[in-house]
């Protein structure tokens, strides 16, 4: 229970400082990303390391098209469930182009994939139940069974420690 009230002040804190951050993140440049594909490595902050990885252009396009990529740079101590290039590829056709042109709920998705305090896997194994999102709305973390799950999602890797958080890689 204790738990849950944590994750319910960090998602409200998370919120609350989302706007000043969003600014900081038009003027930051992106950095390169890497040539390989595969497994996520750290290296820096959360959107340094996922801008890295080809596995994740599309997440950090919109990101970035929402003005949320400065928030997942610069606010220590949060997790992001990334979804990768090919959970974007297996949208319905046109749902994709549809998310990118509605700024106003894509910029909620995004914040659905964010929570505002560290939720390493060692928490999730052996629970079940909804933690509030960036957006407000509940992500339902499932730690029974193999792999773990957020919203029926799969964590397809788990635990990539950036210098500012944790990132989650989902396959939806």
């Amino acid at each position: 229970m204790t738990f849950n009230r944590l994750i319910a002040a960090a998602a409200v804190s998370l919120l609350a400082g989302a706007a000043p951050l969003a600014a900081q993140a038009q003027a930051t440049a992106p950095a390169a990303p890497a040539a390989s594909a595969g497994k996520l490595v750290a290296n820096g902050d959360m959107a340094s390391t996922l801008r890295q990885s080809p596995d994740f252009t599309t997440f950090m396009k919109a990101l970035d098209a929402t003005n949320l990529a400065g928030l997942i740079q610069s606010r220590p101590n949060m997790t992001v469930f990334a979804p990768t290039n090919a959970a974007f590829a297996a949208l319905p056709p046109g749902e994709l182009d549809a998310l990118m042109a509605d700024k106003p709920g894509l910029q909620k998705l995004m914040l659905h994939h964010i929570i505002n305090a560290p939720v390493p896997a060692s928490k999730i194994k052996g629970s079940r139940g909804p933690v509030p999102s960036g957006a407000g709305d509940p992500i339902v973390l499932d730690g029974y069974g193999e792999p773990l799950k957020a919203d029926n999602a799969n964590i397809i890797q788990s635990d990539v420690m950036a210098s500012n958080g944790t990132i989650q890689v989902v396959d939806q």
